[in-house]
């Protein structure tokens, strides 16, 4: 049993009701000690009559009325997770909510990174707030050259996607944003709920980014390749299955050459993998340059042993990733 502490990366637009979500945590009578992190300039401004004490003013660490609680970050993240994670009383799960930073990503490899932090913490899921009567103005939002579009990016990495204010939109409205999102995220599972109420055993403690779920996806979510319409977004999902034995040493060599030199382009990546001589799934996830995986279920008698791999970037070369894949199974 993974004793680590669960947390959560928050994200989502301006005005998507993050702020409302947060509250709702840090008010609601759940019975469980969640710590809060608001990242740097944080929109969130915590209601102070949810403040049950200010441990002192120096300290960035604040408790709520319910037990749980807040602290802003300006600096480090690590540093502040570190503390909390010191703390005597343990704690059910850690949300960071991310406002000033354009894409969740960095806060992600936080936990592929710092090796303290992995031993005490895990990243459960990236959940993404999402304004149901404006997202599509966002989407569809033009940048300059080489600027990111901040909505899509977060749609994109979400695990799970609460389509909020679903009460201001007509049903034919939220069928067309339900769309949109499905195109830029088909395995993540979109709640559509209104003023962010949403129960929170749906958003904490959901194993969502955990490498065993992945084992879960959908066996065929790879199989409707490319059927659906991608808005012309440069952004796009490229799904490799095949049979075969995989040589582990160099399907390593081949991800990590290509998420160095594509890494920036890639923003999630993940997989079942066959690999020769190992009786277990070989299950990986990336964010960006950086990649992890390990064994995990057996393979059972009955199984095919095949290999499923997506890949969901901008501006993907299928031919060229299928190619790169195809290079590392075992040749008959």
């Amino acid at each position: 049993q993974d004793e680590r502490i669960p947390v959560t990366v928050l994200t989502g637009y301006l005005g998507s009701g993050k702020t409302t979500l947060l509250n709702h945590i840090l008010s609601q009578p759940h019975g469980l000690k969640i710590a809060v992190i608001e990242n740097e300039f944080g929109e969130v401004g915590v209601d102070d009559a949810l403040v049950k004490q200010r441990f002192d003013t120096e300290e960035e660490i604040f408790e709520m009325n319910n037990g749980c609680i807040c602290c802003t970050v300006r600096g480090d993240l690590i540093r502040i997770l570190g503390k909390i994670l010191k703390r005597r009383t343990r704690l059910d799960a850690v949300l960071i909510e991310t406002t000033g930073l354009a894409d969740p990503a960095p806060v992600a490899q936080t936990f592929f990174m710092d090796e303290s932090i992995k031993a005490q913490a895990r990243l459960d899921a990236i959940l993404t707030v999402v304004d149901a009567k404006h997202i599509l103005q966002h989407l569809d939002e033009e940048k300059p050259e080489g600027a990111e579009n901040e909505s899509v990016e977060q749609v994109v990495f979400a695990d799970r996607l609460l389509l909020n204010k679903v009460d201001l939109v007509t049903p034919a409205q939220l069928e067309e944003v339900t769309g949109r999102l499905r195109a830029l995220n088909r395995l993540s599972e979109i709640i559509p709920c209104a003023h962010a109420a949403v129960p929170l055993e749906r958003l904490l403690g959901i194993r969502a980014f955990d490498l065993a779920r992945i084992v879960e996806m959908e066996p065929d979510f790879l199989s409707e390749e490319g059927g659906e319409h991608h808005h012309d977004s440069a952004i796009t999902s490229v799904g490799i299955v095949r049979e075969g034995a995989l040589v582990l040493d160099k399907f390593n060599a081949w991800m990590g050459t290509l998420l160095k030199e594509r890494g920036q382009d890639i923003y999630r990546s993940k997989g079942i993998l066959s690999v020769e001589g190992l009786d277990r799934r070989f299950v990986f996830q990336g964010v960006h340059m950086m990649f992890d995986g390990s064994p995990q279920d057996p393979w059972k008698p009955e199984d095919k042993r095949t290999s499923r791999l997506i890949f969901i970037g901008k501006g993907l070369d299928r031919a060229e990733l299928t190619a790169g894949f195809d290079a590392c199974l075992r040749q008959q």
